[in-house]
């Protein structure tokens, strides 16, 4: 994204009724029931999910009291969480099919522990963070927003709000916003379209969201009538996995920038933390969002690699954008490395992943939560850098 001139920029975000996230949780249940009997279980669950039809497949080491048939249980529980209980996509009569066996010998030895051997990175692959000073949570104001909208929307329907009755589960958002010099100024327009009861029309469900819309964006934000798009296919009555297939991992950049970071084309859900494209992913972010909040940036930019079985990364960048505040990233990286240990270990230690944390993370985004100290969730949202990062820098 460009620090100078005037611009605009999309993110979108999906609700946890879209097919593509049913399939993320699904897949994080099934992880969160082997954490929850072994922290230290392997897991590598994809989700397809369809019309009345769940599959799940992939590898797991853990114990034998996590059987297929519980799992399918806990899908069907998930999937009632979530508000689907139609003709097409039911708790209740959906196809649950758990094609889970054992992880390949061949990773567990590069990945486990032995001897002298630290415990080595589960797969190779580049990881990014980012943060910047857009908004409270220091995240890209489009995805912000876009994400806010359809947390809202999915709070009052889960509550029994009159003001949504009648939406589904299903659910997309996007938000432009025009940006001078580089910070957000205003919407230019912003599309919602959201699954529906029968019966209700174009013009009654924009009723019911312009207010909804009004009350999320920042007060002046608001985009003329005409550049707000509800449902702009007129109808949408058939939706989550009986309208379209659903698969772990196909909405990466809604988990994390919205477009405004790089991607490094890891997916999240399904993974335990030994798997560095999650557990780096988190810490990238961790180390991005403290350089921030310590007031050495307003933007950030991080970027670690790994290689399969070897512990340490293989580099570490980090970006500054512009560096306006003339902070040497050389030492910077130097101190990130001296804070964190960046081995999975250490990073899984440092964030304390190895725990049944992980369905929240999977709808509306992975970063810029809000750390919950009392069931352990989002622990990359945490600031405690940030007082030894001032003093390294003497700020």
């Amino acid at each position: 994204m460009r620090d100078k001139g005037e611009f605009l920029f999309t993110s979108e975000s999906v609700s946890e009724g879209h097919p593509d996230k049913v399939a993320d949780r699904l897949s994080d249940t099934v992880l969160d029931a082997f954490l929850a009997a072994d922290p230290y279980a392997r897991v590598a669950c994809e989700t397809l999910v369809t019309t009345n039809r769940v599959v799940l497949a992939g590898e797991t080491r853990g114990p034998d009291s996590i059987t297929h048939e519980y799992l399918a249980h806990l899908c069907r529980m998930a999937i009632l969480d979530i508000g689907y209980d139609q003709e097409g996509f039911s708790w209740k009569n959906a196809d649950i099919a758990v094609h889970l066996h054992a992880q390949s010998a061949d990773i567990a030895q590069g990945v486990d522990s032995a001897g002298n051997k630290d415990e080595g990175a589960g797969d190779q692959g580049i990881m990014f963070g980012y943060a910047c000073t857009e908004t409270p949570s220091l995240m890209p104001a489009p995805l912000y927003y876009s994400h806010e909208l359809l947390r809202t929307i999915r709070d009052r329907r889960r509550a029994g709000d009159k003001t949504v009755a009648g939406l589904q589960p299903d659910a997309k958002s996007q938000v432009t916003l025009r940006y001078v010099d580089g910070k957000p100024v205003a919407a230019t327009s912003v599309v919602i379209s959201t699954q529906h009861d029968e019966g209700m029309d174009q013009a009654q469900i924009k009723r019911m969201l312009l207010p909804l819309i009004q009350d999320v964006l920042p007060a002046g934000w608001m985009p003329a009538e005409n550049e707000i798009y509800i449902n702009p296919t007129g109808k949408f009555v058939i939706g989550g996995p009986d309208g379209d297939c659903g698969l772990t991992g196909r909405k990466s950049i809604v988990d994390t920038y919205g477009g405004a970071a790089p991607h490094g084309g890891g997916a999240f859900s399904g993974k335990d933390p030994t798997k560095v494209d999650r557990s780096a992913a988190y810490v990238c972010r961790y180390l991005a969002k403290n350089v921030v909040a310590a007031g050495l940036a307003e933007r950030c930019t991080l970027q670690l690699s790994y290689a399969i079985g070897v512990s340490d990364p293989l580099s570490v960048y980090v970006e500054l954008h512009g560096n306006p505040f003339d902070v040497d990233e050389a030492k910077l990286e130097k101190t990130l490395r001296e804070l964190v240990n960046l081995r999975p270990r250490g990073i899984r230690e440092h964030l304390h992943l190895n725990r049944p944390i992980y369905v929240p993370t999977s709808a509306y985004g992975h970063f810029g939560r809000e750390p919950d100290a009392e069931k352990g969730t989002f622990t990359w949202e945490k600031t405690d850098l940030v007082p030894a990062l001032k003093s390294a820098f003497n700020r």
